[in-house]
């Protein structure tokens, strides 16, 4: 397996005399690996850690206490998922994990609304691990904070002004937060795939992951694999973004390996995404970056990529979770979407 160094940013520079080196720099790197580290965001690493913390004590809950939060009892696919239960192209994913949205009152909805509004509603928080919800709040905040202004400095370096994206993401953007556990492998029965070989959906991805490592991401060399940084998030892009910029921008595929026998990996993935309704146009590049733009979509006949994001996002999640499809979307056609 092959190993290799991904950019490290610091975000700090998009504040100040550095910002045109720090778009550049961003620039570079979601053109050319579509992964980053991104440092100097400002998180404090006391709450990351209290999040961390707050997670492993839910993962090591007895498994009938993990289950009072099923995803399987959400029709806005939130709460928790029961270890190999989740699927990626198909095949188990060996992980269990908590699933986390905008917390709303659900829509009073009728069958002439589109069926991807249903994703909207509340969590389901572990009334065991009451801090879970409290360090989420917070960190969340911060997340958002710096997501926007990683798109900003995207939209500067691909040539619109600052706001651009501002017509996708206001009044509110629709983040997803997956909460996860990559258990250790066991004697028998297991599966080497953590989470199989995929790209995201959305605009961005920020991992928060443990010392343990597993993440490995596509490149020229094949596979490889991606290092914990302690203070860093890594950073990737989503199909959205590659798709709008007919390939100048990276949504590069990735893959988790399950850890060996004696290890645990706790990972934090915060996706970032436009309103639900949100449709997502062509960029018009500057001529030197549209003549590098190789093609935006990623060419799979049997995966059609929809313009409206909520239509994408109830795609994906309806193939990942087929028990939350049987229960509340079975009047649904993926086709239809």
């Amino acid at each position: 397996m092959a190993s290799g160094a991904l950019p490290v940013l610091d975000v700090a520079g998009f504040d100040g005399p550095t910002q045109s080196a720090f778009v550049s720099q961003l620039l570079d790197a979601a053109h050319g690996p579509g992964f980053c580290y991104i440092e100097g965001h400002g998180i404090e690493s006391a709450l990351e850690s209290e999040l961390v913390q707050a997670a492993r004590t839910f993962f090591h809950l007895p498994e009938s206490d993990r289950r009072t939060i099923a995803i399987g009892n959400s029709p806005h696919f939130r709460g928790y998922t029961i270890l190999g239960d989740e699927r990626t192209a198909g095949e188990r994913d060996w992980r269990d994990q908590i699933d986390i949205g905008p917390d709303e009152t659900a829509l009073p909805l009728t069958t002439s609304d589109p069926p991807w509004l249903r994703l909207r509603g509340p969590n389901q928080w572990p009334a065991k691990v009451p801090r879970l919800r409290k360090v989420v709040r917070p960190w969340l905040e911060r997340m958002e904070a710096l997501a926007l202004k990683i798109m900003r400095a995207l939209a500067l370096g691909l040539g619109q002004t600052e706001s651009y994206f501002d017509a996708v993401l206001q009044p509110t953007p629709y983040p997803r937060v997956k909460i996860i556990r990559y258990p250790p492998q066991p004697a028998t029965g297991g599966t080497p795939q953590g989470l199989g070989l995929h790209h995201d959906s959305g605009l961005l991805s920020f991992i928060l992951q443990d010392a343990v490592g597993g993440l490995q991401v596509a490149s020229g060399e094949g596979l490889i694999d991606v290092a914990p940084r302690p203070g860093a998030y890594i950073m990737n892009l989503g199909e959205m973004l590659q798709i709008a910029t007919d390939g100048y921008l990276r949504a590069t595929p990735h893959r988790v390996v399950s850890p060996a026998q004696d290890k645990e990996r706790i990972s934090i993935a915060y996706f970032f995404n436009p309103r639900l309704d949100a449709v997502f146009e062509q960029i018009p590049l500057p001529p030197d970056l549209a003549a590098k733009a190789t093609g935006g979509q990623n060419l799979n006949p049997g995966d059609p990529v929809f313009t409206t994001f909520g239509a994408n996002t109830l795609k994906i999640r309806m193939r990942a979770h087929p028990d939350v499809t049987e229960r509340f979307y079975k009047d649904v056609a993926l086709e239809s979407l």
